[in-house]
């Protein structure tokens, strides 16, 4: 097409798996016309590593080590998912200790997601102070995860019933001392990037725009939907675990309007003071709770009863639903994982289209995904 005197043509680039702008295996087929993108394909697959047909082939206990990798900084989230379907499946209460510390580490967990990608966001704009100070946070919040479950990524703590173990002597105030050294953090350093640098605002504000019906369309949920104007969120709207028992005021539903790479960004530090919040309030009741089991004991080979279900967490990313069908086996006849990375990297088709190149980077990092739970 011609614009003025000057004779200009769209041109197809590949932002592929390779490129070290892309987050991960995922390639963007992009039209560009000058310094803008037309369109965008996301194209994904590249990652696939068939985990839902493996599950058929493992038994309920086994099943875990492949559902806390898919989303892997959401380990604990993405396990706390399936033992929930096959709970609800088996007709399980687990014991009152073991529910108020799942919502813990599931909140802990959320935190530990969002820094790592509020550290990406800073170190692409401004190498030094604030990525460094949230991947510090982080490494306080893993120490506390490896001392009470052995792992610092696939924490493999979860099991059908409940948690494999209670709490080590003293876990308890050594984080209230961490959730306080990381409240720090937030409310320093990642505020003073996220809030008041302009150059950082800047850059974000305006880049990707996702308005609400594109994200109701598309079914983005999360950060990026609520950074949209959503007011959804499944621990206050379908409440599991501890969430329906908390009091008002704690569990508050962080939203923006704008929609664009800066809500998408103070939608994650404005979550982490929440987390951080609901975090205190579990260790305040484990605290008053009397001690007791943390699980149920089960027969060595858990078999489910015939029939179907379908359990859904607010997971760091977004809904993550797992719907299991079970033949009365000791494996899943199967079990379908629904995955906020999957609908909220589709969305980049509506989202990119006029967005400038040097903004790319910014627009494709904000909305949030991980790619193994893409392809899963």
């Amino acid at each position: 097409m011609s614009t003025g005197a000057l004779a200009t043509a769209d041109v197809v680039l590949t932002l592929a798996p390779q490129h070290p702008a892309a987050h991960g295996v995922l390639r963007l087929a992009l039209t560009v016309e000058g310094d803008r993108v037309v369109t965008a394909d996301p194209a994904v697959g590249y990652m696939h590593r068939g985990a839902e047909k493996l599950f058929e082939a493992r038994d309920f206990r086994q099943i875990l080590v492949l559902a806390n990798r898919h989303d892997w900084l959401s380990a604990f989230g993405s396990e706390l998912g399936v033992v929930l379907a096959v709970e609800r499946m088996l007709g399980i209460e687990v014991p009152e200790r073991a529910v108020w510390l799942r919502t813990a580490l599931a909140e802990l967990n959320r935190v530990l997601s969002h820094l790592m990608f509020l550290a990406g966001a800073a170190a692409s704009l401004e190498p030094g102070s604030p990525g460094a100070a949230a991947m510090s946070a982080r490494e306080v919040i893993l120490s506390l995860m490896e001392e009470l479950s052995g792992g610092r990524i696939h924490f493999m703590f979860n099991q059908v019933g409940g948690l494999k173990d209670d709490l080590p002597d003293g876990w308890l105030s050594r984080t209230r001392d961490g959730i306080g050294s990381v409240r720090a953090t937030a409310e320093g350093p990642l505020a003073a990037l996220v809030r008041r640098d302009e150059a950082f605002r800047q850059a974000g504000r305006g880049v990707a725009v996702l308005s609400a019906a594109d994200a109701t369309a598309y079914g983005v949920s999360g950060p990026v939907a609520r950074a949209s104007g959503l007011d959804l969120d499944l621990r206050r709207d379908d409440p599991y675990l501890g969430y329906a028992k908390l009091p008002d005021g704690i569990l508050r539903v962080v939203t923006r309007s704008e929609g664009d790479a800066l809500a998408r960004y103070e939608c994650l530090l404005d979550q982490i003071e929440v987390s951080l919040d609901l975090v205190s309030h579990c260790l305040d009741v484990l605290a008053d709770t009397p001690p007791g089991p943390v699980n149920v004991r089960l027969p060595n080979v858990v078999r489910t009863p015939e029939g179907e279900t379908y359990a859904a967490t607010e997971n760091p990313l977004g809904i993550n639903g797992y719907y299991l069908v079970s033949r009365g086996d000791r494996t899943p006849w199967r079990l379908k994982l629904r995955t906020a990375s999957f609908n909220n990297v589709q969305a980049l088709s509506v989202a990119l289209p006029g967005t400038h190149l040097r903004d790319l980077t910014t627009a494709v990092a904000s909305y949030f995904y991980v790619v193994g739970d893409i392809d899963k």
